[in-house]
């Protein structure tokens, strides 16, 4: 019995390690509910980083007239405008992400397709709101 239990194969148990930045890009699948998790904390950071120059551009928007010239010619800029467009998808993204998590906090026993439809509705709404304030931003309506 002893030569029988020395000699079977021992299966080699799998090793579970940290996935890098390489595997998450190229070959690992995110669902949806993951890239919209990824992207809240993404916008969240971004929104952080540049809360200086929101601030500094709300400060010249509305401390005189003088100051709102300075601005129109700040946001004149169509770089800067690009730069505002991300920000405007970083607000809206987060802002709608953020609602998305809070009912799924509230509501109990949430299927996970509906994890998955809601995921796919906040990047469809947040990226068409972009687009709409966007629009609005250069000026097409």
């Amino acid at each position: 019995m002893s030569d029988l239990s020395t000699t079977q194969v021992r299966k080699k148990r799998p090793e579970f390690k940290n996935i890098g930045i390489k595997q998450i890009l190229g070959s690992y699948r995110l669902p949806w509910a993951g890239k919209v998790s990824i992207l809240h904390r993404a916008s969240g950071g971004i929104l952080f980083i540049t809360l200086p120059f929101i601030l500094y551009l709300f400060d010249k928007s509305i401390s005189s007239e003088l100051s709102f010239m300075t601005f129109s010619q700040i946001v004149g800029n169509p770089l800067v405008k690009i730069v505002l467009l991300g920000l405007i998808w970083a607000f809206l993204h987060h802002f709608c992400a953020g609602i998305r998590f809070l009912l799924i906090d509230t509501h109990h026993g949430v299927e996970k397709h509906q994890i998955q439809s809601s995921a796919k509705l906040v990047l469809i709404l947040s990226i068409a709101l972009t687009l709409v304030l966007g629009a609005k931003l250069f000026n097409l309506f």
